[in-house]
C-alpha cells in the first residue's frame, strides 16, 4: 500500500476516525488499533512477512527483558548476540545472501543457478532494513544502561510496526518514540492542521515533482550511450531532483500521519544540498541512518583499541561507510558507493600540503562558489553510483562526462511545468529553512484565503499527476 495512492489515503481515513472515536482515555484499545492497522498495512504487500515482523518484535522485546533480569555479565552478552544475530542473519538471508552467493559463483567463473524455489527466490521484505535496525538498537541500549525495556508488550509491538514510519523510517530510538504509545495522548487541532498541510507538501513533492523528474532521468539513464556530456550530467541532475523529493516527499507523509494520531517522529533531513562536503551532506542526509551507524557501529569500533587510533579512526570510517552503502541494496554500486564517501570523508579530514588545515576547514572559509562547486562533482557521483545499475554503467557515464562531448540533441526531457515546480520547491524550502516545512512557513506570513489558493493548487496538481503511482525509492531497502 503505497503513501501516494487512493488506498491509502481511505485506509488512512478509516483509521484515523476510529482511532480518535476510541478516545484518548483508551488507550491501550487506541494502541490495539494501531498495531492491527499497521499488520494490516505491510501486509498489503506480501502477506508472509508479516510472520517475520511478528518474529523480531518478540525477540527482541524478550531478548530485552533477559539482558535486563539477568545478573550474569555472560548470560547478558548472550542474549544480546543472539538478537544481534538475529536480526543481522535475517537481514543477510532475505537481502544479501542471493547476492553474495552469485557473487562467490563469478569469482570461480562459474555460472550461478539457483533451486526452483528457495527464501532468496522471494522478493526482498519491504522496511526489512529499517524495522530490524529500529528493534535492534532497543536492545543494544537496555544492554547498555540507557532504557530500561519495556514492560508491554503490545506498546514495544507498535514501536517496531507504527505503520507511518515502519517501511522507510525515520528509524527511531526507543526512548524517543516507544515511550509516546504509553504516555496520554491528546487531540491537538493545531497538530492536526500541520499534519495535513505536511503530508500535502510531501505528496506535492513526490507526485509533482519526483515521479515527472524520474521520467527524464530513466531515460538518460536508459539510454546514456546517446547522450553528450551536458545531457547526462543534466540526467544525473534529474535523479538528484528525484530522489531528494521522493525521500523527503515520504518523510514529510510519515511525519504528518504520525501527527494526526498524536506522535512526533525524527526529522530526517535538513536540506542537505546545501552541505559544503561530504561530511556535512550525511549529517543532512538520512540523519537517523547516519546516526545509527555512527552509535553502534563506528564508535564501538573506535573503543575497541585493537589499533593504534591514528590508524583505527580511518580504518573505522571506511568500515563504517562501506556499510552504509551496503545498507542500500546488495549491488556492487552500493558497495563503491560506500567506499567513495567512506574515502571522500578521510580526504576531507587530511591536512592539506600546504598549510595545516585540513580540506573539510578549507571548504568551511572558502567562498561558497568554491565549496559548491566541489561539492557538486562529489555529490553528482555519489548520486550516480545510486542510481546506476552497474559499475561498468556508473564508469561509462563518467567517462562520457569527462569526454565534454557537446555535440547532438538537447531536451528538456521533462515538461517545462515540472522544472517550474522545481524551481519554486527550492525557492520555498530556502525560505522556510528555519521551519519543519515550507508550509509552516506559509501559514505565518499569508492571509487565509491565499493561503487556501495555493493549497488548492497544490491538491489540483496532485489529482492531475496522480496516475502513475510510482513506489518510493526508498521502500526497495
Amino acid at each position: 500500500m503505497l503513501f501516494n495512492s487512493f488506498d491509502f489515503g481511505l485506509f488512512l481515513v478509516v483509521v484515523y476516525s476510529l482511532y480518535w472515536l476510541i478516545g484518548t482515555k483508551k488507550r491501550n484499545v487506541q494502541n490495539i488499533l494501531i498495531l492491527v492497522s499497521s499488520y494490516f498495512f505491510y501486509g498489503q504487500w506480501d502477506w508472509r512477512f508479516l510472520f517475520l515482523l511478528l518474529a523480531s518484535s518478540l525477540i527482541d522485546f524478550y531478548g530485552a527483558l533477559a539482558i535486563h533480569q539477568s545478573s550474569s555479565k555472560k548470560w547478558r552478552k548472550f542474549y544480546l548476540w543472539h538478537n544481534v544475530f538475529w536480526n543481522i542473519g535475517v537481514l543477510i538471508l532475505f537481502k544479501y545472501y542471493d547476492f553474495f552467493l552469485r557473487s562467490f559463483y563469478q569469482m570461480l567463473g562459474q555460472e550461478f543457478e539457483p533451486g526452483t524455489f528457495s527464501l532468496m527466490n522471494v522478493l526482498i521484505p519491504v522496511g526489512l532494513s529499517f524495522y530490524t535496525f529500529q528493534t535492534l538498537s532497543y536492545t543494544i541500549d537496555v544492554y547498555r544502561g540507557r532504557i530500561e525495556p519495556s514492560k508491554k508488550l503490545l506498546d514495544f509491538m507498535c514501536f517496531a510496526s507504527f505503520f507511518p514510519q515502519l517501511v522507510a523510517g525515520p528509524i527511531e530510538r526507543s526512548n524517543k518514540l516507544l515511550p509516546q504509545f504509553s504516555n496520554h495522548r491528546s487531540f491537538d487541532k493545531e497538530g492536526q492542521k500541520d499534519g495535513l498541510r505536511r503530508i500535502l507538501w510531501g505528496l506535492f513533492k513526490k507526485i509533482v515533482i519526483a515521479d515527472n523528474a524520474g521520467i527524464g532521468a530513466n531515460i538518460v539513464f536508459d539510454g546514456y550511450q546517446d547522450f553528450n556530456s551536458p545531457m547526462l550530467f543534466y540526467g544525473i541532475f534529474l535523479f538528484t531532483v528525484q530522489i531528494y523529493c521522493d525521500f523527503t516527499g515520504y518523510t514529510d507523509i510519515a511525519l504528518g500521519t504520525a501527527r494526526l494520531f498524536g506522535f512526533r517522529l525524527s526529522e530526517n533531513f535538513r536540506l542537505p544540498y546545501l552541505a559544503k562536503s561530504m561530511s556535512e551532506f550525511w549529517q543532512r542526509w538520512h540523519i537517523t541512518l547516519t546516526r545509527w551507524f555512527t552509535d553502534y557501529l563506528y564508535f564501538p569500533l573506535i573503543k575497541t583499541k585493537l589499533l593504534p587510533i591514528g590508524v583505527l579512526r580511518p580504518l573505522a570510517i571506511i568500515i563504517t561507510m562501506l556499510l552504509v552503502g551496503l545498507w542500500h541494496g546488495p549491488n556492487w554500486t552500493f558497495i563503491v558507493l560506500g567506499l567513495f564517501d567512506g574515502i571522500m570523508i578521510l580526504l576531507e579530514r587530511m591536512r592539506l600540503p600546504f598549510g595545516k588545515r585540513s580540506l573539510l576547514q578549507f571548504l568551511n572559509r572558502v567562498t561558497r562558489a568554491v565549496s559548491l562547486g566541489y561539492f557538486i562533482v562529489i555529490v553528482a557521483i555519489h548520486n550516480l553510483l545510486f542510481r546506476a545499475e552497474s559499475l561498468e554503467q556508473a564508469w561509462k557515464m563518467i567517462i562520457g562526462i569527462s569526454s565534454l562531448s557537446f555535440g547532438g540533441t538537447y531536451t528538456l526531457l521533462v515538461s517545462f511545468w515540472t522544472l517550474l515546480f522545481v524551481v519554486l520547491m527550492v525557492v520555498l524550502e530556502l525560505w522556510a529553512r528555519r521551519r519543519v516545512h515550507p508550509l509552516q512557513r506559509l501559514e505565518e506570513v499569508l492571509r487565509t484565503p491565499v493561503r487556501w489558493a495555493i493549497y488548492y493548487v497544490m491538491i489540483f496538481c496532485i489529482l492531475w499527476l496522480s496516475s502513475s503511482k510510482d513506489p518510493f525509492i526508498y521502500f526497495q531497502f
